[in-house]
């Protein structure tokens, strides 16, 4: 049955290219209690040459892989779904460290998705030095966002090392909508009747109500200084806004959440907040090794989930806010009071709107991105200030202790997407007591990326 993509989703498709590929993915590390890494990847090789079946939305391809620009995009199911192509086994050159585990990842996130077939693939490697199985898994942005990954990965896992073997996760079939009451049902039905065509109307108009006051106030903060929100071509020109080449560098950094909380009660703000200003801090100083720290703050786009909270994913549906990071502040208190001013004026900007408006507000605040990634593909970004320097997320992930198969998870880490105008992306995933960054710059822009990792660190 085909399924027809949305303008969001099929938004991916059209920014891909041979240099900007949208596709995101997940460094995971399981620590092996039963056996060795090498037996797990054997029996897993095993098992995929038994399997016939694969879930939505692994097993959906492109209608017309060929044609990336289709105004009208569908999902079709893939009838010939192979599995031992889309899960491959690799293993680490000697001594099997962080280093070699970097550059391996950073080679395979270089490579672009085959788009005649489902735009995913799952990479098992072995040969780590800690004797522990690592999985690299990469899928298309389009076929679902980073919150909708990052929950169906995990239910792959169980919360007790005891419990029956575990399927992967493209063989779990998607949750079903919660059963409705007679009585919730008959209401869902009197208003469908009665007046969802006067609740429509009434939404829309709300939305429009909304973001006409929401691009109001970002018309007049130019004016005023006292107004703390960051509006559109405001963030500075410098090395993090040019051209990029398809290659990629990968770095991680991972922290204590409790550490970070501390900060931010002490501080009086959100982890997010705390985790803005520790990458701020960490720009800072690697920027300033090179000698290309702008004298004015860089600018990050910060996006937002804005699913119910019970929501199982699927598609993209995410919001976003421009936020200063304080980069000209040498103090790192200054730095956390600028980010928090930044934030808290744009979170009070869009907490009465509606999920349509936020995504409408987004696509305003995020439209000069087009100009921003088209100048810098020909070289041409130097004569329009950039709306922002650096796309920074953070996704949600499981608060409690997950396993694999009797093999605890030990660390999971996330592997974001680049574009031409943005040549370094930080993502950051949390994962029981730990919160878990993952940088991905260009190969040929940012040098020696893991300084940077090491600056926040």
């Amino acid at each position: 049955m085909a399924k027809w993509l949305s303008p969001l989703d099929s938004m991916f498709l059209y920014m891909e290219s041979p240099d900007s590929m949208m596709h995101v993915g997940g460094l995971i590390e399981i620590e092996i209690t039963n056996g060795t890494a090498g037996d797990m990847s054997r029996q897993i090789r095993d098992e995929l040459q038994e399997m016939t079946t694969v879930q939505p939305p692994w097993n959906r391809k492109l209608a017309t892989p060929r044609f990336l620009k289709n105004p009208a995009h569908r999902w079709v199911v893939d009838t010939e779904f192979d599995a031992m192509y889309h899960v491959r086994r690799s293993a680490l050159p000697s001594p099997g460290g962080e280093r070699e585990l970097g550059v391996l990842v950073s080679r395979l996130h270089s490579r672009p998705l085959d788009f005649r077939r489902p735009p995913w693939e799952c990479y098992i490697i072995e040969g780590h030095e800690s004797g522990n199985l690592i999985l690299y898994t990469k899928v298309h942005h389009s076929l679902v966002d980073g919150y909708t990954a990052v929950k169906m990965l995990m239910r792959s896992f169980s919360k007790s090392p005891d419990a029956p073997e575990e399927p992967f996760f493209f063989q779990i079939p998607p949750p079903r909508p919660r059963p409705k009451s007679s009585s919730k049902r008959e209401a869902d039905n009197s208003a469908a009747d009665q007046g969802s065509f006067v609740s429509a109307v009434a939404g829309h108009m709300m939305s429009v109500r909304d973001i006409g006051k929401g691009l109001g106030r970002l018309s007049r903060s130019r004016f005023r200084k006292d107004d703390h929100i960051v509006t559109v071509l405001q963030a500075p020109r410098g090395i993090l806004n040019g051209r990029i080449g398809r290659d990629r560098r990968f770095a991680t950094q991972q922290y204590e959440i409790a550490r970070l909380r501390t900060i931010a009660s002490a501080a009086g703000c959100t982890l997010n907040d705390v985790v803005l200003a520790v990458c701020g801090g960490g720009l800072r100083s690697y920027l300033q090794g090179i000698d290309a720290l702008p004298e004015k703050p860089l600018i990050a786009f910060v996006p937002v989930n804005i699913r119910p909270k019970d929501d199982p994913g699927g598609g993209n549906m995410v919001g976003g806010m421009l936020a200063s990071l304080g980069t000209d502040e040498a103090s790192a208190e200054d730095r956390l009071k600028a980010v928090v001013a930044s934030t808290s004026a744009a979170k009070q900007q869009m907490e009465n709107m509606t999920r349509a408006a936020i995504i409408a507000y987004t696509t305003y605040v995020g439209s000069p991105l087009l100009i921003q990634t088209g100048l810098a593909q020909f070289g041409l970004s130097k004569g329009v200030p950039p709306s922002f320097n650096v796309v920074i997320s953070n996704v949600p992930g499981p608060k409690q202790p997950l396993y694999f198969r009797g093999n605890r998870l030990a660390s999971v880490y996330p592997v974001s997407f680049l574009m031409h105008g943005g040549p370094l992306n930080i993502t950051c995933e949390s994962y029981g007591d730990t919160l878990n960054f993952g940088f991905v710059g260009c190969r040929d822009t940012l040098p020696r990326l893991q300084r940077l990792a090491l600056a926040c660190g």
